[in-house]
């Protein structure tokens, strides 16, 4: 049982706003705080939370109370188990008449097993030697409290023998039971570990990385009633002082490029743990108001990671910029060689967000084509429509420009999803930018593409196609069109069955066209219908890809 007086201490010591603010986004409103109300959906906020009454209220619904009541209701917990979910959010030690709790058992086991993981590092050569190699400096290694986990057995054997109960260290997420319940496994094993902390500084989880190729790379600890990833920031206890002081925050992809960014003095930066950015990060990324700025690899991922990031960021209000790092390149990689100031000199010319995502979308599109380019400026509209009104006007005119329209079509009726509707119902376009999208995934099948087609076959797609087989991994049309997901990759049957479509459609306009085409001598034409006529197509209708052949 939780000790009265104890309960009485953590009441004091916690605020609702910060509380609250941890769960939903609070925006000021006079001497109060309004959101969106959490218990029921609406449109308007209602929701009301007061800081010196210390409760809520919501005047749609009618819920309210303090801190631990919305725990409570939030998280479908008892009062017992919302005071221990708030004090271990807040880092507060709990004392109890009798017993002790699942949470105090749960952080037991964490900070026993980090330890022993911090331990096994200096006994890896292997593990040292990949940091070191990365750049990482032994007080880096130090302040992160990086370490190592060895085999499954050697962590089983460290419970048995540090009589850490088992049914308590699935509970923090150190191990797993058996499918067939006859035991438990180390869910990690032989991995480079990363302590993962609450923002007040208690040890909630873990992130592992391997060193033996295992096709996971990372894995981190699974939901618990300490974890949660959509509401946790790798870094974020070290870096949040920083944040408050210099009024930014650097969001970037893995743990190494928080660690790395924090050894060269980034010390504002954190990363998410293998998800992207959700709406759940949004009032942790809010607290002390900073500027946002999204680093992101340069790679397909990450371009589309930040333009998912940063058009949630910008819509929520947002300042901020996205960096996208040239030539494959992580920021671990290029402080690591000593380019610290480049890394800075990225961040200082940030590209601003809402720019980034204009560019983005108008990247999808082929300007060339009439309602590709109505089907931009829809999604150019739909987009700037979710933003206030001041922020829309402001940027209209680069909306326009991009799109190559007048801005004052900008503010007209426009049926969006018509002109979006028309563009993706066309078959062709859709045909062949699925062709161009499994390249770009699959380029091993470029050169088995090229057997049967010429570049020419995709008509208004040509050019893109041909900075595909060119290797022009930066154009626009290609990195536009591999975050698109409105365009899916196709398996190898189905690009087989497309290629056939279109070259059936191709030879059958050339029986069309070879008979009018005065620069063929006659005997050549009829060589080459019978040719089309008997062999081309009736192979092309039993599914079989034939060798292109320019027909001339």
């Amino acid at each position: 049982m939780i000790d009265n007086a104890s309960i009485e201490s953590l009441k004091n010591s916690i605020d609702i706003v910060d509380v609250i603010g941890s769960f939903i986004e609070l925006r000021k409103a006079g001497a109060n705080y309004k959101a969106n109300c959490p218990f029921h959906g609406e449109k308007t906020p209602s929701f009301v939370v007061s800081p010196s009454k210390q409760i809520y209220h919501c005047f749609g619904c009618g819920v309210g109370g303090d801190s631990i009541k919305f725990v409570m209701e939030l998280e479908k917990l008892s009062y017992p188990e919302a005071i221990e979910k708030l004090a271990s959010m807040h880092n507060f030690s709990l004392t109890y008449s009798k017993g002790s709790s699942d949470y105090s058992d749960a952080k037991r086991v964490l900070e026993a097993v980090g330890h022993w993981y911090v331990k096994n590092l200096h006994h890896n050569e292997t593990a040292m030697k990949y940091l070191l190699d990365r750049g990482i400096s032994q007080n880096s290694i130090e302040t992160f409290e990086i370490g190592y986990v060895p085999s499954g057995g050697e962590v089983m054997q460290f419970l048995q023998r540090t009589l850490l109960p088992l049914p308590k260290a699935a509970e923090a997420g150190i191990i797993a039971q058996n499918e067939n319940g006859s035991g438990y496994y180390a869910r990690l094993v032989e991995r480079i570990t990363f302590p993962i902390y609450s923002t007040s500084g208690s040890l909630v989880g873990f992130g592992g990385r391997t060193i033996t190729n295992h096709p996971a790379k990372y894995i981190n600890s699974p939901q618990t009633k300490l974890f949660n990833k959509s509401r946790l920031l790798y870094g974020y206890h070290l870096a949040k002082e920083s944040i408050y002081k210099n009024k930014k925050i650097i969001v970037c992809e893995g743990y190494l490029d928080v660690v790395m960014f924090h050894q060269a003095g980034f010390k504002e930066a954190v990363a998410g743990m293998g998800t992207a950015l959700t709406p759940e990060h949004l009032p942790l990324l809010r607290k002390g108001d900073p500027k946002v700025i999204l680093a992101y690899d340069g790679d397909k991922a990450g371009i589309a990671a930040a333009l998912k990031a940063a058009q949630m960021l910008s819509v929520a209000g947002f300042d901020g910029g996205v960096v996208l790092f040239p030539d494959g390149q992580d920021p671990a990689d290029l402080i690591a060689k000593g380019q610290s100031e480049s890394v800075a000199k990225l961040l200082r010319n940030a590209k601003p967000l809402i720019p980034f995502v204009l560019e983005m979308i108008v990247s999808m599109y082929n300007l060339n084509d009439p309602r590709a380019k109505e089907a931009a400026f829809g999604a150019l509209k739909q987009y700037l429509e979710t933003l206030s009104q001041i922020i829309k006007d402001a940027y209209i005119p680069m909306a326009a420009t991009l799109v190559g329209v007048a801005p004052s079509l900008f503010g007209k009726e426009a049926n969006v999803a018509r002109a979006r509707e028309s563009f993706t119902q066309k078959r062709d376009d859709i045909g062949y930018l699925s062709i161009l999208k499994t390249l770009i995934e699959n380029p091993n099948l470029i050169d088995n593409v090229l057997s049967v087609m010429d570049t020419t076959m995709l008509g208004e797609y040509t050019a893109l196609f041909t900075a595909l087989i060119n290797g022009e991994d930066e154009h626009p049309g290609l990195v536009g069109l591999s975050i698109n997901e409105s365009i899916k990759a196709m398996d190898e049957k189905e690009l087989n069955s497309a290629l056939i479509n279109i070259l059936t459609i191709h030879y059958r306009n050339k029986l069309q066209s070879i008979p009018r085409d005065t620069a063929i001598a006659a005997e050549k034409k009829t060589f080459l219908l019978k040719k089309i006529k008997l062999d081309i197509l009736p192979r092309l209708k039993k599914g079989e890809l034939v060798a292109y052949d320019s027909l001339h």
